[in-house]
């Protein structure tokens, strides 16, 4: 049995959650900051707390496109390609940086799940570049790709002409 399609599913479903919860905490905490009425070096209270809730929504976008990007790939158990390609691969990129981030700020719980993201992702777009690999064209009988067993071509090549 392939693991690509059922990992495909998990990095959709855990894609798709994090970004609902990404969008969540910023909108969570531009309440908070509005609340608070405080301000930090001189900026606007309800600038913070309009840009954090922006903030969220297009990192929860992000997540959500991403998270679209490997359900299609789960529904249609093909490669991404394209855009689709890019979007996962920064989306390993950020939770690389991400990860890196949370060890110290948040805990080694927050950092493990930002490396199990990330692995999952990496995980996805290796096994199909996998599947890819065969060659294009059937071997010849004797299995060594017409070399003989010194690596020398079976037939010498044909000889130049003059004009």
């Amino acid at each position: 049995m392939s693991v690509r399609r059922p990992v495909a599913w998990i990095v959709a479903v855990v894609l798709f959650v994090e970004a609902v919860g990404v969008a969540a905490l910023n909108w969570f905490l531009g309440i908070v900051v509005d609340r608070q009425d405080m301000s930090l070096a001189g900026l606007d209270p309800d600038t913070m707390s309009v840009s954090s809730k922006i903030g969220g929504i297009v990192f929860g976008l992000y997540f959500a496109l991403c998270a679209l990007v490997a359900l299609l790939v789960a529904l249609r158990d093909r490669p991404p390609a394209g855009l689709g390609r890019i979007l996962l691969v920064s989306a390993a990129v950020v939770h690389g940086l991400l990860g890196a981030f949370t060890w110290g700020l948040v805990g080694p719980g927050a950092f493990v799940f930002m490396i199990v993201v990330l692995a999952l992702i990496v995980l996805l777009l290796m096994t199909y570049d996998a599947r890819e690999a065969p060659a294009a064209g059937p071997r010849p009988e004797g299995g060594d790709g017409g070399k003989g067993g010194d690596g020398s071509p079976v037939s010498s090549p044909p000889a130049p002409t003059t004009p």
